[in-house]
C-alpha cells in the first residue's frame, strides 16, 4: 500500500525507486529540481529504502526541515527492513514449514507493519508542514523524528532476529540499514529530547 498524494507523486516514487537503487540522483540534482518539499519527501523516503539517504541530505536546510528529512528516510529504512524480514520468513523452512507461520515471527512483523505505517503518517505531516510553512512545524518535526527513528531501529532489530544467524553477518545488508537507523536516532538529540518538546507544546 502506497500513500503518495497524487498520481504524479506515485510516478515519482516509482522513478525514484529505480533511479536510487542504481545510484542515480544527488543532493545537487535535487536542489536544482523544481519540486515542493512534499515531492522531495517521496525521494527522501525512497532514499531510505535504497540506503542512500545521506546522498540527498541537505545540511543547509533549517533544523526542522532536517528533522523531517531524516524522519522520512527512517520510514524508508523501516519499510525495507520489514520487506527483507517478510521475504525471509516466507522462504525459510524450519520443521517443514515457513518460519512465518510461527507467532514468534509473525507477530513482531505485524507490530513493525503497524508502527511503520504510523511513522509514515507522522513523517508526511511534518513534510506537509514544511511545504506549507505551517506553524505546527516544530512539533510535527519533533514528533516525526522521535517516532520514525525509534521505529526504524526496532524494525531493523526485529528483522535481524527473524533472519537468525545470517542477519548478524557482515555479508547481509541489514547491518548497514541498522547502523543508519541508529545514526538517525541520535541525530540532533535522541527521542526523549524531541518528546520533551512535544510535551511542552501540549502542556505549555
Amino acid at each position: 500500500m502506497q500513500f503518495a498524494f497524487t498520481e504524479e507523486q506515485e510516478l515519482l516514487r516509482r522513478e525514484a525507486r529505480e533511479a536510487l537503487s542504481n545510484g542515480g540522483w544527488s543532493r545537487e540534482e535535487l536542489a536544482e529540481a523544481d519540486m515542493s518539499f512534499l515531492d522531495r519527501a517521496v525521494l527522501y523516503e525512497e532514499a531510505g529504502r535504497a540506503n542512500v539517504g545521506p546522498s540527498l541530505f541537505d545540511d543547509t536546510a533549517t533544523g526542522d526541515e532536517q528533522l523531517a528529512m531524516v524522519a522520512l528516510e527512517a520510514v524508508g529504512i523501516g519499510k525495507k527492513a520489514l520487506e527483507l524480514a517478510i521475504e525471509y520468513a516466507r522462504n525459510r523452512i524450519q520443521f517443514g514449514r515457513p518460519i512465518g507461520v510461527y507467532q514468534a515471527v509473525s507477530h513482531p512483523l505485524a507490530d513493525t507493519f503497524v508502527e511503520t505505517e504510523l511513522a509514515r503518517s507522522l513523517a508526511y505531516w511534518a513534510a506537509w508542514c514544511v511545504a506549507e510553512q505551517d506553524e505546527q512545524l516544530p512539533v510535527a518535526a519533533a514528533a516525526a523524528k522521535s517516532y520514525c527513528a525509534d521505529t526504524a531501529v526496532a524494525a531493523c532489530e526485529r528483522s535481524i532476529q527473524v533472519h537468525g544467524g545470517i542477519g548478524f553477518t557482515w555479508e547481509h545488508v541489514l547491518h548497514e540499514y541498522y547502523k543508519r537507523a541508529l545514526a538517525i536516532q541520535s541525530f540532533r538529540g535522541y527521542s526523549r529530547a524531541h518528546r520533551a518538546l512535544v510535551a511542552k507544546h501540549l502542556l505549555g
